[in-house]
């Protein structure tokens, strides 16, 4: 039985599939009688299964080696595709992580979303998000994670615009799904480029021709930057991270999902493509770079935002730089702890502050305050959340930033310097919005806020244990890394850029310091407000370029390809209305045509043997 159940976790993606089309039909409104609340509740169903699957496979999976399953699906003219699986404590762990997410999630939207018209629609979505991204922990082949990957921009595209009535939400879901289509498309050139040079998509294949390679560097260096374009939309990193700002136009409880699991899609496919990239010095520093420009502007951006879910979006992008360079830097398992970490807080901080946007009239921090005597559990959640996310020992986060940093501290300390920057920065924002929204006095925005319904406390403080819990947990996974093998002097440099954030941020937002606090030069304060201006230079660029592509394309169409189309059919018109006349009836005429026609066609045929001659007798 326990062999079954791990040889059989390819289920898993499949619950949540199922969930979703059974649902379908509350949805458009199939089903009256019942009212839509039976689409959530058989997700539920179907994920709590999905859970309890993948978690006891796990168990039982643990501390085994690695085995692949290939399903053969399409051979023709050379080419063989297979749908290639990996089942390892990995790809376990990641699915477990998923559907115990969603299933929180799924619990919170019960309340969240008790009286929404999109009820039905919502829940099948969100079981179309967990198959997706269950599918791509366990997919082994870079092909089909390219194609689950535009799925997920598709699932990205209807949540975010579920309420399609609301003009912002309409633009949101739009520049979302143009904004991730930029990276995929240079992710499907690389896609294909890679595999006359490997003859594989499989990522195990793949990282033994790595070990091996001879390639010349220019063409793998142009094949690997395509590669790491996807991701870069996928992770909302600089400049294809304004999705992620455009994406908190949807429903709380799909960013539960979205700013914890699913910006780690693009991280788990570049981990996976680690062998190969490391190959190009050029594209490793590339994602050294990106990451530490993500990390260091994101971080800055959050500390001007004044929506609540906008300032927590910021750090996603922040904390995936990070990500980004530790991929680049190739430190493996420092990337896979720094996604683990980041999705358990980041999801608490979500479930808490969308405690406030449900029952508050507004999501400007600046108008609310002093909610820390109504909310006390909403407010612990945001605290805990805050810790786990930043350096604070003995915390997650804390382990992850400090594998990172310590790795990086011999081969490249500047590096180091940039972590505890983004550190120390993300405290100090994530200081600001608690200080803005549960301390001070209370205002008229926040003067009638009292705490959620049971169903969506439930699911924050389950959350909020496990966070609690996970340094706990990691240890005894034998996944926590030794204190002995870390370094001491830059774990202190964290823990002190903790500090400093949190003091910083309390000093001025919790103190008597009249606010809003603006910087001395109005120009860099608008500079991080306006996100570095970066949605006007899209506007100018990108945007642009498509609107001018598009006219052109169709003035193309209208008077050239339009025109040689009326043109052959006016000829066609004109032909026929003239042969219409010369139909007498008589034999003798048409054969005198058919004549005529013959002579001219055999005058045109013949005419380079006599034509000069006859020319020459003429003149």
């Amino acid at each position: 039985m326990a062999q079954y159940l791990v040889a059989t976790v390819w289920l898993v993606p499949i619950y949540a599939l199922i969930g979703g089309l059974l649902a379908i039909p509350w949805s458009p409104g199939i089903i009256n009688k019942t009212g839509p609340r039976p689409a959530g509740y058989v997700n539920l169903i179907m994920t709590f299964l999905a859970f309890m699957h993948s978690s006891v496979a796990l168990s039982i999976a643990w501390n085994q080696p690695a085995y692949e399953v290939f399903v053969p699906w399409l051979e023709t003219a050379g080419l063989k595709l297979s749908i290639d699986l990996e089942i390892s404590a990995i790809s376990l762990g990641a699915m477990t992580l998923i559907t115990g997410l969603n299933l929180l999630a799924q619990i919170y939207a019960i309340g969240y979303m008790e009286m929404d018209w999109g009820w039905g629609r919502f829940y099948s979505l969100l079981g179309l998000f967990e198959a997706g991204l269950c599918a791509l922990v366990l997919c082994n082949n870079l092909f089909f994670s390219y194609v689950i990957l535009e799925v997920l921009t598709l699932g990205t595209y209807l949540l975010v615009g579920l309420w399609f009535s609301q003009p912002l939400v309409v633009t949101g879901a739009r520049d979302a799904f143009l904004t991730k289509r930029v990276g995929d498309l240079f992710l499907l050139m690389g896609v294909l480029a890679i595999y006359p040079l490997t003859g594989t998509w499989n990522y195990s294949d793949l990282a033994e021709w790595a070990a091996n390679a001879e390639v010349n560097p220019t063409i793998l260096s142009l094949v690997c930057l395509a590669l790491i374009a996807g991701p870069m939309g996928k992770c909302a990193q600089f400049p294809l991270h304004l999705w992620l700002d455009e994406a908190m136009e949807g429903p709380v409880p799909s960013t539960i999902l979205r700013n914890s699991v699913v910006v780690a899609s693009g991280a788990w496919v570049l981990i996976k493509l680690q062998p190969v990239l490391s190959l190009s010095p050029i594209v490793s520093t590339a994602m050294v770079v990106i990451g530490t420009v993500s990390a260091v502007g994101g971080s800055l951006i959050a500390i001007a935002q004044i929506d609540i879910k906008r300032c927590l979006s910021y750090s996603v992008s922040s904390y995936m730089g990070l990500v980004f360079i530790a991929v680049g830097t190739q430190q493996y398992e420092a990337a896979l702890l720094l996604v683990l970490t980041h999705a358990c807080a980041a999801a608490l901080l979500v479930m808490s502050t969308g405690t406030i946007v449900w029952n508050s009239i507004t999501q400007d921090i600046t108008q609310l305050g002093g909610l820390w005597s109504r909310r006390p559990i909403s407010g612990i959640a945001y605290t805990v959340g805050v810790l786990g996310l930043i350096a604070f020992p003995p915390l997650g986060s804390f382990w992850a930033l400090l594998k990172l940093a310590s790795g990086l501290w011999t081969k490249q300390p500047w590096l180091v310097g940039v972590i505890i920057i983004v550190n120390a920065l993300t405290a100090v924002s994530l200081t600001r919005e608690f200080g803005l929204v549960w301390g001070g006095k209370r205002k008229p925005m926040s003067a009638r806020s009292p705490e959620v319904s049971w169903q969506m406390t439930l699911p924050m403080m389950i959350l909020f244990g496990f966070v609690l819990h996970l340094p706990l947990i990691l240890q005894s996974l034998s996944l926590l890394p030794s204190w002995v093998n870390l370094n001491k002097d830059v774990g202190l440099l964290l823990i002190w850029s903790s500090i400093f954030g949190c003091s910083i941020g309390g000093v001025i937002y919790l103190g008597n310091i009249p606010k809003p606090v603006r910087f001395p030069w109005k120009g860099l304060q608008d500079l991080i407000a306006y996100d570095f201006y970066t949605p006007k230079l899209y506007r100018m660029s990108i945007v642009l370029g498509v609107d001018l592509l598009s006219k052109l394309t169709d003035m193309v169409d209208r008077f050239v390809v339009d025109g040689i189309v009326n043109l052959v059919g006016l000829v066609s018109l004109g032909g026929g209305e003239s042969l219409k006349y010369s139909n007498s009836g008589q034999t003798q005429f048409y054969m005198f045509t058919v004549l005529l026609g013959v002579g001219i066609l055999g005058i045109i045929v013949t005419w380079q043997y006599w034509g000069n001659q006859f020319l020459q007798m003429i003149f």
